[in-house]
């Protein structure tokens, strides 16, 4: 199947060069007579416009006995009967006069829908000067064209007014003469063969040649010469007609030139034309065609298969059933599709295809015309994109548009214009006066001012200005626009987009207040701020910074610098953490200490920071706060002794006091035990007080014993910290009579140390629990993960708010915490009241023995 040139195509600038260069008339037509094209020849010819040429009807311009005659002969080559024609007709001018022109009609049949092509020579002058041969001469001197006789040897005879008006020779300079004359060198041999022919009683009949006139000029004419025979029928002489087609071999020349310019437009335009043969299947492609579709000239196959085979797939069935349509129906038909190249680039091509019937009305052919419509359609699909990203970036970024019609005064409002000015879409008639009316009366001014000038100077403006709702409340909004201009120069319309900036405008200001507090908190607090440049390595500081290092530096300096006064000891772990920020943990906080140039004790430093990347992950820059925390971590050091020590003799009089508890009291029992039982085994009256105070000592040896256990347990040393808590939390079950639900997964061997605090911190919370919350069942969980001990105690009872008890008298939250801090780990209490408790403790697992750290 094919496809059809758009008829914009013969409005290009290259087809009308085409006509341009013809020195005859010529006029493209439908099969139905009306003009399509004409070109200047023929408008002169006429003396009427080009576009009141084209609104008539091609008989409009003859008389009514001319144009019944042009018109049976056009009715016949739309019948496809002939192919061509040609007559000289009569004209009407536009001033009404009448001129003669010879008309040559052609079917142009490589059209998707044949179009007639028809040339039209301006022969008014010789018309006239025929008419009046015709009145002044007899029969042969009437004759407009050349006549002339002459003998078997080619010596003329006779020469009529025409011969002389065609070859500028009179008649007494002709006669005698040999026509060899008038032949061209160039044609030696041509009269010769002319003279055998007619000898032989042949007859010449319109051949088309070259003849030279007196004047040496060049002329075509068409011959039609006849022997002259005697009364016994011997040849005896020739008599032959010329005629000038000089005019029509110009005119033939120019239409061969137009198709020629024509194909090279196809070619320029990437169009393409076909004709299938519907009998024989032979589909002929012209090069141009081939080239639509990736193929070398001659590399189609030459059949409608081959030609499907092109097609894209998801196409190819649409494509082959609509050319059975257009076959079965007759009619035309208009249709794109994508196509394959062997490199295996898709292309689109648009395409018209017309079949043709033969004399019993079946259809013979099918022709069209290709084009190639893929640039088109990349466009109509990148602006299909740009509309509905436009689209979604209004919608997302809640940007309102204009269009205001200077003329009118009325505007065009889309996007989220109304609700900008905080209006329905139904609440206005798009007058400029509602717009101006929502304007702050301080901005209106200054407005209006930004919008004549950029009118004046032809400019894009950008203004911010604020607009005042119904309600009362004010927003801010940012517009950007442009004017446009009629071509007189004056300004018909402005085009233009809004964005509120009301959070925008409200965060600047509250960013200058917070700017403003935080120098303040900066200058309050001993702190200072700073940007680091990751590419040129430079850092920049705050001037609050002299303060904090206590020495006079530079604002800007380089971040090896700064790195190069960090303690020798928090270097690692500085650019550790600088190292380890990713744009999905961007922040990072870190505490080290930094030398001074007087030679004092290092300051202690807490920096706060946040880095930017870019999309491909690289560090763009760092921007953060460092703070001066030397004073709390004195404090904290002098916090952690007072508290290790206290801890250490809490723990050196619970070692002693469980000691003597184990060791005197609890055996000086047993042995007044052992006692009562001898006593027991003598009987006696009082053998029931006996058996009473026995019992007693057992249970005083039974407390005393568990009373060791909680102040020093020995089982953390002999059984492990894992067993040592089971065990305790077991002795601890059966002495409250509470269900305590312990599991463990620890694998690792514990450092005795944490697993005393992990001990008394237990013990804190199960006293607390066994105490306070009212529940029977606690569960107590050890986890080991990465290289941390999870110990996680929780109830389900009363619960109590923590923010109270740590602001309480009591020093046993105090305490946990204190124990945790020391062997660096971190706790957390989750409780409120009526929702029970949940103790989560986080300790690191020391890498080697305390001992192996403390000779390192």
């Amino acid at each position: 199947m094919g496809g059809a040139i758009p008829i914009r195509v013969f409005d290009s600038q290259l087809f009308q060069d085409v006509f341009n260069a013809s020195p005859i008339g010529i006029v493209v037509e439908t099969l139905e007579g009306q003009p399509l094209f004409v070109n200047p020849a023929f408008c002169s010819f006429l003396g009427f416009s080009a576009a009141e040429l084209l609104s008539k009807h091609c008989v409009d311009f003859s008389p009514p006995e001319d144009a019944e005659q042009d018109w049976k002969l056009f009715q016949q080559l739309r019948a496809g009967s002939i192919d061509h024609y040609q007559l000289e007709k009569r004209y009407f001018r536009r001033d009404g006069s009448l001129v003669w022109g010879r008309l040559i009609i052609s079917l142009l049949k490589s059209q998707p829908s044949p179009l007639v092509l028809a040339m039209v020579e301006d022969i008014t002058e010789k018309k006239k000067a025929e008419e009046a041969l015709i009145r002044q001469a007899a029969v042969i001197e009437s004759s407009h064209d050349a006549i002339a006789s002459g003998t078997l040897d080619g010596i003329i005879v006779s020469w009529n007014a025409g011969a002389e008006r065609l070859y500028g020779y009179t008649e007494a300079e002709a006669i005698g003469k040999p026509i060899t004359m008038l032949v061209p060198p160039e044609l030696p041999d041509e009269e010769q063969k002319i003279l055998d022919t007619l000898r032989t009683g042949g007859q010449i009949e319109h051949f088309e040649t070259v003849r030279v006139t007196k004047a040496g000029k060049k002329i075509n004419v068409s011959l039609t010469i006849s022997p002259i025979k005697d009364s016994t029928g011997k040849t005896v002489g020739i008599s032959g007609i010329a005629r000038d087609i000089t005019g029509q071999k110009r005119a033939e020349e120019a239409l061969r030139a137009s198709e020629e310019r024509l194909r090279l437009a196809q070619w320029a335009a990437r169009i393409g034309t076909f004709d299938l043969n519907l009998r024989t299947g032979v589909d002929i492609w012209t090069p141009e065609t081939e080239a639509l579709y990736g193929l070398p000239p001659g590399g189609f196959g030459g059949t409608q298969t081959a030609f499907e085979n092109l097609i894209h797939p998801d196409d190819r069935e649409r494509i082959a059933a609509l050319t059975q349509e257009m076959i079965r129906t007759g009619q035309p038909v208009e249709e794109e599709w994508r196509v394959v190249w062997p490199d295996g680039s898709v292309h689109w091509i648009a395409g018209r295809g017309q079949v043709l019937k033969d004399e019993s009305g079946q259809p013979s052919r099918m022709i069209g015309v290709n084009i190639d419509v893929t640039a088109h359609k990349l466009a109509e699909q990148e602006l299909a994109k740009a509309n509905e990203q436009l689209r979604l970036a209004i919608e997302a970024g809640s940007v309102g548009g204009w269009d205001f019609d200077v003329k009118s005064a009325k505007n065009v409002w889309f996007g989220k214009a109304y609700a900008q000015l905080g209006m329905a879409t139904d609440e206005t008639s798009g007058l400029r006066e509602e717009f101006w009316a929502r304007v702050h009366e301080d901005d209106r001014e200054r407005l209006q001012n930004t919008l004549q000038t950029a009118k004046d100077k032809r400019e894009e403006f950008t203004e911010e200005f604020r607009v005042v709702w119904r309600d009362g409340t004010t927003h801010w909004l940012r517009s950007r626009g442009r004017y446009y201009y009629a071509a007189n120069g004056e300004a018909e319309r402005m085009l233009g987009i809004s964005v509120d900036v009301t959070e925008s405008k409200e965060a600047e200001k509250a960013l200058r207040e917070s700017e403003q507090r935080f120098r303040l908190a900066e200058q309050a607090g001993r702190m200072y701020s700073f940007e680091w440049d990751v590419a040129t390595g430079t850092v920049v500081r705050s001037s609050e910074h002299l303060e904090v290092l206590g020495v006079t530096q530079p604002l800007r300096t380089t971040h090896q610098q700064f790195v190069d006064r960090i303690h020798p000891d928090d270097r690692a772990t500085f650019l550790s953490t600088v190292a380890a920020l990713t744009p999905e943990n961007p922040a990072a906080e870190i505490t080290y200490r930094v030398r001074v140039a007087d030679h004092r004790a290092p300051v202690w430093l807490k920096s706060s920071g946040c880095a930017f990347f870019d999309s491909k992950g690289k560090m763009l820059r760092v921007i953060g706060m460092v703070a001066d925390i030397t004073p709390l971590k004195r404090a904290e050091e002098e916090l952690s002794a007072m508290t290790r020590k206290l801890i250490e003799a809490q723990e050196q009089e619970r070692a002693r006091i469980g000691r003597e508890l184990h060791d005197d009291i609890n055996q000086r029992l047993a042995m007044l035990s052992i006692e009562l039982k001898r006593l027991q085994d003598n009987p006696s009256a009082i053998d029931t007080r006996v058996q009473e105070l026995r019992n007693r000592v057992e249970e005083i040896s039974v407390d005393v014993q568990a009373l060791s256990h909680d102040l020093h347990s020995s089982k953390l040393e002999y059984l492990g910290v894992v067993a040592g808590i089971k065990s305790w939390c077991r002795e601890f079950s059966e002495r409250q009579k509470m269900d305590v639900d312990f599991k463990s997964d620890v694998q690792s061997v514990l450092p005795v140390e944490i697993g005393r605090t992990l001990l008394r911190v237990l013990q804190e919370a199960l006293h607390n629990a066994s105490k306070h919350s009212g529940a029977r069942r606690v569960g107590v969980q050890l986890e080991e993960t990465s290289g941390e001990i999870h110990l996680i105690v929780r109830d389900w009872g009363k619960g109590f708010n923590v923010e109270a008890a740590l602001q309480g008298s009591g020093l046993g939250l105090t305490s946990m915490r204190e124990r945790v801090r020391l062997v660096s780990g971190t706790i957390t209490i989750d409780s409120e009241p009526q929702r029970g408790t949940s103790i989560h403790v986080r300790v690191p697992i020391p890498s080697e023995p305390a001992s192996e750290r403390a000779a390192g």
